[in-house]
């Protein structure tokens, strides 16, 4: 008798499966017409081609939705020299297409990992600072729809980098941009709020309360999505 995968052990393989499938340069015709049906179908990608969702933030940094070759070509004329992908693993179509396509417009390609759904990461935030210290700008940064993690992302860059009023920087988070609050993305908004309360109001500065008095367990245990959002958001809008 054949023994079954539980639950997480299939997620998980078949996450290896489609990494294994799409991790790799694209080989030929029928490749790349495989790779653009997932990008548009399965990755929602037909939708981003109509709108990017794509703003700019300050001079150097552009944020956006998961860009399609064609998009990429046109940041690259607007002077775009590092695209920043937010998403990690690489799943779908799009990756090895926006990889070809960096290449072929000398942008580089780099990775900063966010979840949208969990508590920030305590080691992610504190190495933000020399990682935007080490970004070749003008860049761009993108995760799947421009929401969350891109504006997860835009808010750090303006509080770390920037030196930016807190106000000013979480305004990066917001429904203008597709973002739900209330749903399981309002988590990034929540350890927001936390700095506000814990750390802005003693003023205490970002990074020193992020290394002593953030706690992301406590965080993922305190805060409370709504129903409805989160069905917006995870259900129908289908978000990563």
């Amino acid at each position: 008798m054949l023994n079954r995968l539980r639950p997480d052990e299939d997620r998980y393989a078949r996450r290896m499966a489609r990494i294994a499938r799409w991790d790799r340069p694209i080989g030929g015709k029928a490749d790349r017409l495989r790779a653009w049906a997932n990008m548009l179908l399965v990755d929602h990608g037909i939708f981003r081609l109509a709108y990017l969702n794509a703003h700019r933030v300050t001079p150097q940094l552009w944020r956006a939705a998961q860009p399609a070759p064609g998009q990429i070509a046109k940041f690259a004329r607007e002077g775009v020299k590092t695209i920043v992908n937010l998403r990690g693993g690489r799943e779908h179509g799009s990756w090895p297409l926006q990889r070809e396509a960096c290449e072929r417009h000398g942008i580089t390609l780099v990775d900063f990992v966010l979840r949208s759904r969990g508590a920030p990461e305590r080691e992610t935030i504190l190495g933000a600072k020399a990682f935007f210290a080490g970004l070749t700008e003008p860049a761009l940064v993108h995760c799947k729809s421009g929401a969350d993690r891109a504006g997860f992302f835009a808010a750090l860059y303006l509080l770390i980098h920037e030196e930016r009023p807190l106000e000013e920087a979480t305004r990066q988070l917001s429904l203008r941009y597709g973002h739900f609050r209330f749903a399981k993305t309002g988590i990034l908004d929540a350890f927001f709020e936390a700095y506000r309360r814990e750390g802005h109001a003693k003023g205490m500065p970002f990074l020193d309360w992020v290394a002593k008095d953030y706690d992301p367990d406590r965080l993922e245990r305190e805060f409370k999505p709504g129903f409805l959002s989160s069905l917006i958001a995870d259900r129908l809008i289908r978000r990563e």
